[in-house]
């Protein structure tokens, strides 16, 4: 089953949810209001009267009001968000290639002082990250395909998933930066 993107009272991503977890925000009435095809449906009991199924529809995207505790959790990365964000392409040759098959290149080299953040690294394959070694791109005279960049927290919700419905991508993709092509990654 898939996972529901929360929100904020103001539209912002907050965090993934199970359907079950966004089934408690349904039943404590904190969703207040909820978009896209409510495609996700949780089965309960049998009335032992009428017979009945219960069941609870939930939707792929809901605004809730509480307390948001892991609020903007996904502010950080990893390699699986960077490859995404460079959509598994070297940003050096520009070949697309698999998870296994790229590393994590540093543009300016932690050896010179270069931090480990978004906008300091960039998806490269084995030969390209080995060819530059602890160059600065200019000095190994490679050009960078693409600047690195921070993503938003929209953008970082969709990195964060591996499996993003229609509706949640929608949404999100309204408030993406347009420094990448998404759709393609």
């Amino acid at each position: 089953m898939g996972r529901v993107l929360r929100l904020d009272l103001s539209g912002t991503p907050t965090s993934w949810l199970s359907c079950e977890d966004a089934a408690v925000l349904y039943v404590k009435d904190l969703v207040k209001w909820e978009l896209g095809k409510k495609n996700l449906i949780l089965l309960g009991g049998f009335n032992r009267i009428s017979g009945e199924q219960s069941f609870l529809e939930i939707s792929p995207v809901i605004a809730t009001k509480g307390d948001i505790h892991h609020r903007r959790r996904t502010a950080g990365f990893n390699n699986q968000m960077l490859f995404r964000r460079d959509n598994y392409r070297c940003m050096y040759c520009g070949t697309q290639h698999t998870h296994a098959e790229l590393t994590r290149d540093h543009v300016i080299p932690r050896s010179k002082g270069g931090p480990d953040i978004w906008e300091n690294v960039v998806a490269a394959c084995r030969r390209c990250n080995q060819f530059k070694a602890d160059r600065t791109p200019e000095a190994a005279g490679m050009a960078l395909l693409a600047v690195p960049f921070r993503p938003n927290v929209f953008e970082s919700m969709f990195l964060a998933q591996h499996t993003v419905l229609a509706d949640q991508m929608e949404y999100l993709e309204k408030q993406f930066t347009g420094n990448r092509d998404w759709k393609a990654a």
